[in-house]
């Protein structure tokens, strides 16, 4: 048979192009200046502006959103600008009063471990590609993996905690149907559990694992969005004499909007009673573990198979920064192992250091980098200081609030989370809800949130509790927020709230 080989090239360049030099320290400066600009609270949080607003300013500097083939390239000067515009125009989710997200106050030292690892631009996948990151996942993981109380672990860095938890469930899976890597789904009715408060992540995740959406079987929480033990042990009952597969309990330390840590010793009781995968989804709460006044939180922790673990939530490690951690070893080989020759050669030096088939990913970015090069920095005295502040805003936002009759709690504070509502004037003294005043509060929430966000000085978030009106959320994470800036927020409510009813928005 003859051999065919590649035809002939069309274009043969001459001689290398030229590339333009660039001034690295022209296009850094801008980012160096938010960065030190961090704690100004005269600087606005984010510039409410519609779609074509940001397209036309962008335009109007020479740098259109758009791309096109008979576009020039931009000069260095205009490409400053465009970096301006992009920080001008973005949110600033390193303000002090910034509360909108589970994540706030990026750690200087983490944005230069992003740098870095842009810099030399490798891959995890593999020990020649990456030797001292892959070194520092390893260390990274051990300690997280020592927090938790796991002596034998593995683990690996992923793109947030949903993955984490997509990971879990595929582990959880293979554990109780390991031929289905192989033959796929045999059509046995596996079902998993997670509560009403839990990520909407293990929805998205048993629907890709071909599960489908009734797999997951969503369990009952009590007032602080935890978990009812009663109400999982009732729902294992109640799949097991439908004929279903029990495999999975999904728990949740730190849920996203109450802040509910599940009760993980008598889950841990259940799984081992039924034999059931027991997943933490601490993305939001493991780092708890870091102080030893809020460790209690995540008790039990160490009778769980699996636990998440985002660094970018509570610690100002900068986005994403996401551990997902298994006690023992072995089960993620065993999952996602395909031994691809080009890549996972068995005889090269340090071959079992290689991560790339331990993971569903193969090129993944260097995460553990800015989270060593914190830690290090910090230290876990320095964490511990965090998330202790976080949690005594919290207390005194909470004590505020409940000493006021211009605001009510919508739950009892957890962790960090502050859920709350404005009372306009013609409900004080709050009586309790009704359904008139729950058609109130909901459709308040929105006008007063647009109110604040045209002013700019602060931010937060808003949403519906248990079919509950509208509430708003506060987050405490930033290290920069003060007292002042949580009593000032409050007025800030109180302000656009009567704004928002003047003005009939």
């Amino acid at each position: 048979m003859a051999l065919v080989g590649p035809g002939p090239r069309l274009t043969a360049p001459a001689s290398p192009a030229k590339v333009p030099r660039v001034d690295l320290d022209a296009l850094v400066r801008p980012i160096l200046d938010l960065l030190r600009r961090a704690d100004q609270r005269d600087v606005r949080i984010t510039d409410l502006a519609g779609p074509e607003a940001h397209a036309d300013a962008f335009a109007a500097i020479g740098a259109p959103l758009s791309l096109g083939p008979g576009d020039a390239p931009l000069d260095l000067t205009t490409l400053t600008r465009a970096i301006e515009a992009v920080i001008a125009r973005s949110v600033r989710t390193l303000h002090p009063r910034f509360f909108n997200q589970n994540f706030a106050g990026a750690d200087p030292v983490a944005v230069v471990g992003d740098f870095l690892g842009a810099a030399l631009n490798t891959t995890m996948a593999t020990y020649e590609a990456a030797p001292v990151f892959t070194l520092i996942e390893r260390e990274v993981l051990a300690r997280l993996a020592a927090l938790a109380g796991w002596p034998a672990h593995e683990g690996v860095f992923v793109p947030g905690g949903s993955v984490s938890n997509l990971y879990a469930l595929q582990l959880a899976r293979l554990r109780v149907d390991p031929e289905a890597r192989e033959r796929g789904h045999d059509g046995v009715p596996l079902v998993a559990f997670a509560s009403t408060h839990a990520h909407y992540s293990f929805e998205k995740s048993v629907v890709l694992l071909g599960l489908g959406r009734r797999a997951l079987i969503k369990v009952a929480c009590d007032e602080r969005g935890r978990m009812r033990p009663d109400a999982l042990a009732a729902a294992i009952d109640a799949a097991l004499a439908r004929g279903q597969r029990p495999f999975f309990v999904g728990a949740t330390a730190g849920t996203t909007v109450l802040g509910g840590f599940d009760p993980l010793p008598a889950l841990a009781d259940l799984a081992e009673r039924h034999r059931l995968w027991l997943h933490v989804d601490g993305s939001f709460g493991a780092s708890a573990l870091f102080s030893s006044g809020q460790a209690q939180l995540m008790a039990g922790v160490a009778r769980a198979d699996s636990l998440a673990w985002n660094l970018h939530k509570m610690l100002g490690v900068t986005q994403q920064c996401a551990a997902f951690l298994v006690r023992g070893t072995g089960a993620l080989r065993a999952a996602f192992a395909t031994g691809a020759s080009y890549l996972f050669q068995p005889d090269k030096p340090h071959a079992e250091l290689d991560s790339g088939d331990a993971t569903f990913q193969c090129a993944r970015r260097v995460d553990a980098l800015k989270a060593w090069l914190v830690w290090k920095f910090r230290g876990e005295a320095g964490f511990a200081a965090r998330i202790d502040h976080a949690v005594g805003l919290a207390d005194h936002c909470a004590a505020r609030i409940a000493g006021d009759p211009r605001f009510y709690l919508a739950a009892p504070p957890s962790w960090v989370n502050v859920c709350f509502w404005w009372i306009p004037p013609d409900l004080r003294p709050f009586a309790g809800r009704t359904p008139e005043v729950d058609a109130t509060l909901h459709a308040l929430a929105p006008r007063l949130k647009a109110a604040m966000l045209r002013r700019g000085e602060a931010m937060l978030g808003f949403q519906p509790v248990d079919g509950g009106p509208n509430c708003f959320r506060l987050l405490f994470i930033n290290p920069a927020t003060t007292i002042a800036d949580v009593d000032a927020t409050l007025e800030l409510v109180d302000a656009c709230g009567r704004e928002a009813l003047a003005s009939g928005d």
